[in-house]
């Protein structure tokens, strides 16, 4: 944890009993979280848009400062007009222009900064941008405000023509879940990064009025368990039933527990993929021609921990994320059935095929995106949905000091 992110927490709050699926569910009124942190207006999010690269492109929208490491300015940047950032002995260069061992490139007048590796990538963000040498090379960091963060990454993980209330519960669980990589993850350059393996952020160019209203009406609020910020992970579909986390990841979580799930009847609910046996055997390596594929550990649910791949040429265990990854299935909760040769292909073979058919996307755990997008369909609001996906938590509101 960096200085200058450590949260306090004032807690109280409101419970109230309402309704769902003919159940009966707690849902907290909000609390209030008073987040240190140096003294502005709004919470600003380090973001890693190019990590550990020889250089970088940046361009400003408008008239851009561009100042050192200390602050200081070092001279303009005309808008639209792009530079190449690189690595020197000293720290950083700005095409050769400037150099120092850390650059600023603000834009003026609330302009946007664009960040590319090349001069055909690339986006625009709001905020800033940190040029900084690392232990991996150049890495180039969006400073943005989290709630203009936000507009950006709910549309860029839930579609935003969905209902209000989904794009609602997606604001929440996204914002919890930045600031819970804030708090625990975040090291001395970045809190998160801008990839599916933190949470997507493509920038300005992703935003939409329906997510900008959504993080407006949401505006602060996070989940919390025991006055602290939950790590909301999220997943597109379930197939019915989400994971307890300890039976999908390591670590139990109080929260993360598996719940019935609302996404029946959704695009992503049920698929269906068929592999060749060649194509199989190319994708499994190290037991020539599959013969057969048995679980050998599966979650209470269903879903593949490991399981036991049988060849002509000797036998594999495998865990369940190797298997989706190699086969590019949408999640581990799949079974393969071995299905006859046709007659077309018995001149190549005799062996089998095989079908994989399975349910959701994604690992599972915490919300799940097509649940939210049927209970608000429902008429269900974001505070239902979300404590509903996890279990235990309130609402609270954080307030930067």
């Amino acid at each position: 944890m960096t200085s200058g992110h450590t949260p306090a927490f004032l807690m109280q709050g409101l419970r109230y009993l309402v309704r769902l699926g003919g159940r009966h569910w707690w849902v907290s009124a909000l609390i209030w979280l008073a987040m240190i942190a140096p003294a502005r207006a709004a919470l600003d999010l380090r973001v890693a848009i190019e990590e550990g690269t020889q250089q970088v492109g940046v361009a400003s929208s408008t008239k851009a400062l561009i100042k050192d490491g200390a602050g200081r300015t070092l001279g303009e940047l005309a808008p639209g007009q792009a530079l190449s950032a690189a690595l020197t002995t000293g720290g950083v260069s700005l095409q050769g222009q400037w150099q120092a061992g850390q650059i600023w490139v603000e834009p003026t007048e609330g302009g946007y900064v664009w960040i590319g590796d090349r001069p055909e990538r690339g986006n625009w963000y709001r905020g800033r941008a940190f040029l900084v040498p690392t232990a991996k090379g150049l890495t180039a960091v969006n400073y943005v405000d989290l709630e203009q963060y936000l507009y950006s990454v709910v549309a860029s993980e839930m579609i935003p023509s969905w209902p209000q209330e989904a794009l609602k519960a997606q604001a929440i669980a996204a914002r919890s879940y930045a600031l819970y990589q804030r708090q625990t993850s975040a090291n001395s350059v970045y809190d998160v990064g801008d990839t599916q393996a933190w949470q997507v952020y493509e920038g300005v160019a992703k935003e939409t009025s329906t997510t900008q209203a959504a993080v407006s009406a949401t505006a602060g609020q996070v989940l919390t368990y025991g006055g602290r910020i939950i790590e909301a992970v999220f997943h597109s579909s379930s197939g019915g039933h989400t994971e307890n986390v300890e039976d999908v990841w390591k670590q139990p979580l109080p929260y993360l527990r598996g719940v019935q799930d609302y996404d029946q009847g959704t695009p992503v609910y049920q698929w269906v993929k068929t592999f060749s046996n060649s194509e199989l055997s190319n994708r499994i390596t190290g037991v020539g021609n599959v013969i057969s594929m048995q679980p050998a550990r599966t979650t209470p649910r269903g879903r593949i921990v490991t399981m036991k791949v049988v060849g002509d040429a000797g036998s594999r265990t495998l865990s369940g994320d190797a298997l989706r990854s190699a086969l590019g299935l949408r999640s581990t909760l799949f079974t393969a059935t071995p299905m006859a040769a046709s007659a077309a292909n018995k001149s190549s073979s005799s062996l089998p095929a095989f079908q994989i058919s399975g349910r959701g996307f994604g690992h599972g755990l915490g919300m799940s995106q097509w649940g939210a997008h049927n209970l608000a369909q429902r008429g269900y609001n974001y505070q239902q949905i979300v404590l509903h996906y996890y279990k235990g938590t309130a609402l609270a509101k954080i307030q930067v000091q």
